[in-house]
């Protein structure tokens, strides 16, 4: 399951769940999201894994990755075509 590492008034994290929705995808099926506010032990994973204190973040098995335009182009890949 994808995990989306946010902050609350990130306005990318907005827009990443933003897509999110529009691509069909629903919260605790096809992702969770974790608080990654500073201070947070989301944000401790986003910097052990990615190195940098950056959000919105994606894990997805051995995948990750900052930048909120890669993250949406990475759910419209997986999110299957009908």
């Amino acid at each position: 399951m994808i995990q989306l590492y946010l902050s609350a008034s990130c306005p990318f994290c907005k827009k990443v769940l933003l897509a999110a929705g529009q691509l069909g995808l629903e919260e605790g099926k096809d992702f969770t999201t974790i608080d990654a506010a500073p201070g947070t032990p989301g944000r401790d994973v986003v910097l052990t894994v990615g190195g940098k204190g950056m959000v919105p973040f994606l894990i997805d098995g051995d995948t990750s990755m900052y930048e909120s335009d890669d993250i949406v182009a990475y759910m419209e890949k997986i999110v299957p075509q009908s």
